[in-house]
């Protein structure tokens, strides 16, 4: 399915006439604020396949070179100086409008609450980048804090509470989701009357799945997107043009 005028018009019609929706956002949404998505053509895993062995929990656990290069990749993140883009504004404006059920987001960079989507209504499926977790003892604290330290020369500080591994609060490929942040995922797919996936590969379990929980209950399915996703036979309308301009013409 291509885009165009008439997919985006479309497109329109349908979110205007949903009075709940839920929006299920990816690493596409961040791209134009200066945040490389992760297997796109510019991808950080595309570019440096060797990243990705810093997003296997076991992996991370277990060597302690990869641990020191996630903290000094985790210093040198673009989040840290991103800004909002028109993408985050547009959500923003379905939520001034009282229709945005909840915005479900794979991305860790906080870049909805701070384009000033309400934080009860974001629900961090992966995360976020700017606490840490003790994998020991559960301590959770501001990165800054474990950021200073490597700066100040520890290459992989540990938990200043108990000395076990410290990470930042983000899910690592074999790692679980929140049970209850994923409860609350599902039931905003399952109550929704608009499923709209935005900046999505749709291939990472089990957030992508979402968008197939919210079609089984009936909802009405919007994919935007670069290239294709698993999901594209269940939606109405797929778009392809870039989320900056095209979320703020949907909304």
């Amino acid at each position: 399915m291509t885009s165009g005028a008439g997919l985006v018009e479309r497109a329109r019609n349908l979110l205007a006439a949903a009075g709940r929706i839920a929006v299920l956002t990816g690493a596409g949404i961040s791209t134009e604020s200066g945040i490389p998505d992760f297997r796109g053509p510019n991808g950080l895993w595309t570019k440096n396949p060797g990243a990705e062995r810093m997003s296997d929990l076991r992996t991370y656990l277990t060597d302690p070179d990869v641990r020191r290069r996630s903290w000094q990749a985790r210093a040198a993140h673009s989040a840290w100086d991103a800004k909002p883009n028109a993408g985050h504004r547009a959500l923003l404006d379905l939520e001034r409008d009282g229709r945005l059920l909840a915005i479900l987001t794979q991305n860790i960079d906080r870049l909805h609450q701070r384009a000033g989507s309400d934080p009860e209504l974001v629900v961090e499926l992966h995360g976020n980048m700017f606490d840490t977790v003790c994998m020991s003892c559960a301590d959770r604290r501001p990165m800054r804090e474990a950021l200073d330290r490597v700066a100040a020369g520890e290459p992989d500080p540990p938990c200043p509470r108990c000395g076990g591994i410290l990470k930042s609060a983000t899910i690592s490929f074999g790692q679980a989701l929140d049970p209850e942040v994923l409860d609350r995922a599902r039931s905003a797919a399952q109550t929704c009357d608009l499923m709209l996936a935005a900046g999505s590969s749709l291939t990472v379990q089990p957030a992508a799945g979402l968008v197939g929980l919210a079609a089984a209950a009936g909802a009405t399915v919007v994919v935007c997107n670069g290239s294709e996703t698993p999901y594209d036979g269940l939606a109405a309308v797929v778009l392809r043009e870039p989320l900056g301009r095209t979320l703020p013409a949907l909304v």
